[in-house]
């Protein structure tokens, strides 16, 4: 088992014995523990997981006329080698007790698409920007990473869709936010936000909006480790953090050091944002990952994942290739 302190410092406070994020519907499994943070608070109680290296994951069986449709070159190789980024995100994608293996939601649909393909999961540790390098130089076969289609990205990659993209504002508990709905109600805060991603787009252009209104522009914060903006919105450096809902859910519930003042759609306010498995472009792969996840959605093996990582609220009826992406950034 790790130290106490190397948990803590992965969730921002606490070690990882609860899970309780954004889903709608709630259950326990064994060597699981997947609830609801709705249900959670209802209970008054929050419920153990198991965050050991054997995770018993969710198995779907191979189909063979979606296997066969798998590009020679990685079909032939026997394994569908996975970028993933593993960075202490969870329920997303973190390590388990052994500080090696990758365990969350990305990892365990990840295992159902290779499972439906007839091939060996391989889930290949990197950092969110060499991801994108790795795929798009065939190092990787597909990234399963919280990534959300963009136009811009189409243009590079390929994309098969599995989840809905939500976002969160998270402030701490004593925290005089009680809402955050638009623009205006960030005018002047301190926002830690990640380094080239969706949500930074997002903030920004509120910021820009802001400042055409007259308001007071926000400040901006980066910081390379989710405990250490944690610590840096417990100490009160920053006022508000903005990310992925599933985790900044899991670590109000865990922590009790913070609350949720909002959410909005990955797509900002207007466009409902899709999170995606993403693959080089034109290399065939694209089509077979959907097919096996429209396959794992039908026979209820997507619906166990969720569930079990307390996600259900962000599954989708079908997975689409390259659907509508964000709008391109205007320049």
């Amino acid at each position: 088992m790790p130290s106490l302190s190397r948990r803590a410092a992965v969730l921002g406070l606490l070690p990882l014995l609860l899970l309780a994020a954004c889903g709608t519907a709630a259950g326990t499994e064994q060597g699981s523990g997947a609830v609801t943070a709705e249900a959670a608070a209802a209970a008054g109680a929050p419920l153990k997981i198991d965050t050991s290296p054997d995770q018993k994951r969710v198995r779907a069986e191979k189909v063979d006329a979606i296997a066969t449709r798998v590009p020679e070159a990685i079909r032939s190789g026997g394994e569908l080698s996975v970028g993933i980024t593993g960075d202490g995100t969870p329920p997303l994608s973190f390590l388990a007790d052994d500080d090696s293996t990758v365990i969350g939601v990305e990892s365990d649909v990840a295992q159902l698409v290779a499972d439906v393909l007839g091939l060996r999961l391989r889930l290949d540790r990197t950092s969110w920007e060499n991801l994108f390098l790795a795929v798009r130089s065939g190092k990787d076969h597909v990234g399963f990473s919280n990534i959300t289609v963009t136009e811009e990205r189409k243009d590079i990659y390929d994309f098969a869709t599995y989840r809905v993209d939500q976002l969160a504002w998270e402030t701490g508990k004593d925290s005089k936010l009680t809402r955050i709905e638009q623009p205006s109600d960030i005018a002047g805060l301190k926002v830690a936000v990640g380094s080239g991603t969706n949500q930074e787009k997002i903030l920004l252009e509120w910021d820009e909006r802001n400042k055409k209104a007259g308001l007071k522009p926000i400040e901006v914060q980066y910081y390379q480790r989710p405990a250490d903006y944690y610590l840096a919105l417990k100490s009160g450096r920053i006022d508000v953090y903005f990310g992925p809902n599933p985790t900044s859910a899991y670590h109000s519930a865990v922590s009790g050091d913070t609350k949720i003042a909002g959410t909005l759609s990955g797509g900002g306010e207007s466009v409902q944002g899709l999170i995606a498995a993403m693959t080089q472009k034109g290399n065939g792969l694209v089509q077979p990952v959907s097919d096996a996840l429209n396959t794992v959605i039908e026979n209820g093996k997507y619906a166990e994942v969720l569930k079990r990582w307390g996600l259900s609220n962000e599954a989708i009826p079908a997975s689409q290739v390259n659907p509508p992406g964000l709008p391109r950034q205007k320049k």
